[in-house]
């Protein structure tokens, strides 16, 4: 309840309920000793799901990256009238993990051979994506995607793509922590989506 409270407090002060996002984000009240690192993979309400059980991950937020616009909105973005892409910012301590096992955590949890889309989410802003805020993070997810195309685990090519981390615009509160606060609807979604039965698929998950 206090990181819940905590995550509508800071959207609050961004102005974050059904407008846009008044400033991107790259801390969080309470997690200021927290690493940032930000991942897409389609549906953001998943996605923060399934980092949130990752050990050493502290809070995750909701939102968009990647476009030109100063600001950006659920509407806007999930109709393809940005160019923002729908993502997780991850806040991990340091300490107890790192950037390399996020991204391992990841990569099981996308459909990384299919371009511009997620499962049943379908457009450019809704591709999957390993975004980098240096250079040494960089060369882990080359290295990482690398490892994964040369594993000759997909008949098709690895087209999640990499690319520098940009500001980063939190979804509206009613988006955070969506699978918690809305349980059933939150399960008919990703079990009508396909998401899970795609993963088996892809992964023998």
């Amino acid at each position: 309840m206090i990181l819940r409270n905590a995550i509508a407090g800071m959207l609050l002060m961004l102005g974050l309920s059904t407008a846009n996002a008044a400033e991107p984000l790259d801390t969080l009240p309470g997690f200021e000793n927290a690493e940032m690192a930000v991942f897409a993979g389609g549906c953001f309400w998943c996605t923060e799901s399934d980092f949130d059980k990752v050990p050493g991950v502290k809070a995750t937020i909701s939102g968009y990256i990647g476009g030109d616009a100063e600001s950006a909105n659920y509407d806007a973005v999930s109709s393809g009238g940005t160019d923002h892409i729908e993502a997780v910012a991850v806040f991990y301590d340091a300490e107890e993990t790192d950037f390399s096992t996020l991204v391992k955590a990841f990569w099981p949890t996308i459909d990384p051979v299919t371009p511009n889309a997620q499962f049943c989410d379908k457009g450019p802003q809704y591709r999957s994506a390993l975004f980098y805020a240096n250079e040494n993070q960089k060369q882990i997810l080359e290295a990482s995607k690398s490892a994964l195309a040369d594993s000759e685990r997909f008949d098709q090519p690895v087209v999640t793509e990499i690319l520098p981390q940009t500001a980063f615009y939190p979804a509206e509160e009613y988006h955070q922590n969506y699978y918690q606060e809305n349980p059933l609807r939150y399960k008919f979604y990703r079990t009508s989506c396909g998401r899970d039965a795609r993963l088996e698929e892809l992964w023998g998950n």
